[in-house]
């Protein structure tokens, strides 16, 4: 069995407009944006990061806002939904306020034993708060007070038409099963971060997602450092799973493989965070550019859509 994976480190989305995305979780979710760099991969699209304070690993949402891409089709083999920690006593504040807001897809349930609220992003993205009683994390509270605000993730729940591989590979990675009700198994890791819970969701009939706006892209694990990410990595390909080789992502180094069920796993280290290139009280301010697309500055600061945060531009 993997030791040091310690809950979920970031989940990254696909998003369609990057202005409105980032309304979305700054002002109606009320999180701190705490980075706005770009896709390593597509430098013409941004990379935006949305979290606590710091952008601790467990609490921090990610996007790559593709202009005008279609949204996706929901389905088997992704993230279905992205849950996230509120205090006890919570959610009438949330279902008020999102409400007011605006927001698709309001819908209260139970499970295993925690209230929920259910609620669409901007492009019709997945979502849920999750009222957590014992949740000690330091919440930002920048448009939320703190009797009320995000403390981070809770969870995040698997598609899946069979949950079989899949489970075992949350085993082999330190992940217990706590409890199964109504098709759904929660997986649960000890001594974490507080986004300590996976959910697989077993649909043996549905089709496959169609990945487009509104789908996450992957969800990220969390690790001290890069040393347990390659005890991570050789345990992973000694099982036969076929992992990337470490990727300096500039506020953490990753790993990605393909699950059983369809997903993509990251493994991210918890070092070295955002305040790198930043000092803690202006994050996310600032355009960040990868090393390499340095010399594209003066386009992107042209081309990329102008984020505006309360009257402030960029």
């Amino acid at each position: 069995m993997i030791e040091g994976i310690r809950g979920l480190h970031h989940v990254t989305s696909l998003s369609s407009d990057a202005v409105r995305n980032n309304a979305f979780f700054t002002e109606t979710l009320g999180l701190r944006r705490v980075k706005k760099t770009v896709n390593f991969d597509a430098p013409e699209v941004y990379h935006l990061y949305y979290g606590d304070e710091a952008g601790t690993p467990g609490s921090v949402m990610t996007y790559f806002p593709f202009p005008g891409i279609a949204r996706g089709r929901p389905g088997t083999g992704e993230v279905g939904t992205t849950a996230f920690s509120v205090p006890a006593d919570a959610l009438e504040f949330w279902k008020k306020r999102l409400s007011g807001m605006g927001v698709d897809g309001l819908k209260e349930d139970e499970s295993f034993g925690e209230k929920r609220l259910h609620f669409g992003g901007p492009d019709g993205d997945g979502f849920a708060l999750v009222e957590t009683g014992d949740d000690g994390r330091a919440p930002w509270t920048g448009e939320v007070g703190a009797d009320h605000a995000i403390r981070g993730f809770h969870s995040a729940a698997l598609r899946l038409r069979d949950d079989g591989a899949t489970a075992e590979l949350l085993r082999y990675m330190g992940y217990r099963e706590i409890d199964a009700k109504d098709g759904v198994t929660r997986f649960g890791i000890e001594g974490g971060n507080g986004a300590d819970f996976v959910d697989i969701e077993t649909m043996p009939n549905i089709a496959l997602a169609d990945q487009g706006a509104g789908s996450v892209h992957h969800v990220a694990f969390a690790v001290k450092d890069r040393a347990r990410q390659l005890e991570v990595r050789k345990a992973l390909t000694d099982t036969g799973y076929q992992v990337t080789p470490v990727i300096d992502r500039d506020y953490f180094w990753s790993i990605y493989f393909r699950t059983p069920g369809g997903v993509l796993f990251e493994v991210a280290t918890n070092e070295p965070g955002f305040d790198r290139d930043e000092e803690r009280a202006h994050l996310g301010e600032a355009l960040k550019l990868p090393t390499q697309h340095e010399h594209l500055r003066a386009f992107l600061e042209e081309h990329l859509q102008q984020i505006t945060d309360r009257g402030t531009a960029w």
